[in-house]
């Protein structure tokens, strides 16, 4: 059952942030151990100040020197736990985001790929940066800050309310009644919050989908239209921004109002008692003091509700990706000889009531074969390409892994036995050797020499800096079908026994396509070679054809 994200209590929500902040509660610990100590400085430094303005006023008797050293140690342990703080922050506070960074990307990794399909990779992405920068600061600063500002205020009322209970208690009313607000204010800006962080992952999704086909914008002049997007995107996003920011005012004056009538009390209420002789210059002094020190965590805890709102939408919004379920896991399933693959009566479609892809499908890819599979668009290959590598599982029928001396069931650790090379440019900035090294880390410089031969990539040798010849993203530098014998030879390097080739000759003329084929299938590599075309010539060089064709069957 799907959570209903959207309506997550904040009790709940709290829980998941404390079950997901292992290895952020030393740091949390520390910085409100530090802030606590600070509290109590501010305590001792009200009294300080007090004694020293009634020595000074001849009302106590007392050594002004010692009072002004203890001030001053005061001051220096101040300094120094605010510094300590700030070290903490420095020195770790990266560290544990990237953690946490870290362990939502695994996740996402191991995540079934039909259900983490429904979310843009952009989205993806702004909730890796932007939601869990959200989440870390909130656990490692903004929380032990606002246990910080409540010690703060509890200890600065109980002295204020042992020296005037009247003041402390007409100084503390405004509490309650900010109290009653902060419910109605959380749970608006909790909404406006998602807007905005919405919005805020649809700008990203753009960015990123149109520097990625950035090609494909240029050639079809949709340059002004993509900018026009954007823009769109932006106003909506600043008009989000701003109703956000007018609540937010609106509240925040309330607030600073309430504030302002509690200090003309307290300095009223003090002009009146020292005109009246019931209090001394430095009982006058300390009031205003605790004031200062009652309004201010006061004023700290509603700045902090922003925060705290901010933080538990991104506790929404990757809350909502532990929905996604993960792939089995466990240890890898590894054939020693080269395995092939059997389908058995297979019926997989992606959506109930939608037309059957495969119905029955039964067909064997033999260790050691190569096959050809065609068919027309849309007829099934890219599902067929899907479930060989266990992306998704058929509805019915089964799916074998076997060679000579043992059989499995198809899943997620099987995976291994396969080397998938898919449509257009698949390789990534670096160096070739750095590409070639994806296959098998531990390839040796004469391996790789040999794959790229097999791969007709003889040319990446006479290139000034042979194998650690730069490419940029996206094999830059390279001509389409170079960067496809590069993929190639990178797939025969990787110990993978099944070979699954999606158009990967394309991009080649009729000389190098037929020379690339006839060493794939004639160089003994030991692997089943399984090719996606629609190139007639790969054909002639395979021991078997597979011709899917495209059905419109609903049902069974």
């Amino acid at each position: 059952m799907s959570k209903n994200v959207k309506n997550i209590s904040v009790k709940r929500l709290l829980r998941w942030l404390w079950s997901n902040s292992k290895g952020v509660r030393r740091q949390a610990a520390a910085n409100t151990a530090i802030g606590l100590l600070d509290v109590v400085c501010q305590i001792l430094w009200v009294l300080a100040c007090k004694h020293a303005i009634d020595i000074a006023t001849g009302v106590k008797d007392g050594s002004l020197v010692t009072t002004g050293i203890i001030i001053a140690a005061l001051m220096l342990v101040q300094i120094a736990s605010r510094a300590a703080s700030k070290w903490i922050h420095a020195v770790t506070g990266n560290k544990i985001r990237n953690r946490m960074r870290r362990a939502v990307f695994a996740r996402l990794l191991r995540c079934d790929w039909m259900h983490l399909q429904r979310h843009h990779t952009g989205d993806l992405t702004n909730r890796l940066e932007g939601d869990v920068s959200s989440i870390t600061t909130l656990m490692t600063e903004v929380i032990p800050a606002a246990v910080v500002a409540g010690a703060q205020l509890l200890a600065s009322f109980m002295l204020l309310f042992i020296m005037s209970p009247m003041l402390a208690v007409a100084i503390f009313i405004i509490l309650p009644v900010c109290l009653a607000l902060s419910r109605v204010y959380i749970k608006k800006m909790r909404k406006l919050n998602r807007d905005v962080r919405e919005s805020d992952s649809r700008i990203q999704s753009v960015l990123q989908e149109s520097l990625q086909h950035k090609e494909l914008i240029k050639s079809l002049e949709q340059n002004d239209s993509t900018e026009e997007q954007l823009s769109k995107l932006q106003n909506r996003l600043q008009n989000q921004v701003a109703s956000r920011a007018k609540f937010s005012l609106g509240a925040y004056t309330l607030i600073q109002l309430g504030f302002a009538i509690g200090y003309v009390i307290a300095f009223m209420w003090g002009v009146d008692s020292l005109k009246e002789g019931l209090i001394t210059y430095g009982t006058m002094a300390a009031y205003l003091q605790l004031v200062g020190l009652i309004q201010r965590p006061t004023m700290d805890l509603s700045r902090y509700i922003p925060s705290i709102v901010t933080s538990l939408t991104a506790a929404e919004r990757l809350y909502e990706l532990e929905d996604i379920p993960v792939e089995k896991q466990g240890d890898a399933v590894i054939f020693d000889e080269t395995a092939g693959v059997r389908f058995k009566d297979v019926t997989f479609r992606y959506e109930e009531g939608k037309r059957f892809i495969l119905n029955k499908f039964s067909f064997d890819f033999p260790p050691n074969s190569s096959t050809a599979i065609v068919g027309e668009t849309g007829a099934g290959k890219t599902t067929l390409i899907r479930l060989l590598i266990a992306l998704i599982n058929p509805q019915s029928g089964s799916i074998e892994l076997y060679n000579n001396k043992e059989i499995h069931a198809s899943s997620t650790l099987t995976r291994r036995n396969f080397v998938y090379i898919p449509q257009g440019n698949s390789l990534i900035s670096g160096t070739i050797r750095d590409n070639l090294l994806m296959g098998n880390p531990e390839a040796t410089e004469e391996q790789m020499k040999k794959a790229l031969h097999i791969a007709c990539a003889d040319y990446v040798l006479e290139l000034p800096d042979g194998l650690d010849s730069p490419i940029t993203e996206r094999g830059g530098g390279l001509s389409e079908g170079q960067a496809q014998r590069i993929a190639v030879a990178r797939s025969i390097l990787r110990p993978g026994s099944i070979l699954i080739l999606d158009e990967v000759t394309s991009a080649l003329d009729e000389t190098t396509e037929q020379e690339m084929l006839k060493r794939l299938t004639q160089s003994q590599i030991g692997k089943t070679l399984i090719f996606v075309t629609h190139r007639p010539a790969v054909i002639d060089y395979c021991t078997q054809v597979l011709r899917i064709e495209r059905t419109e069957k609903k049902q069974l």
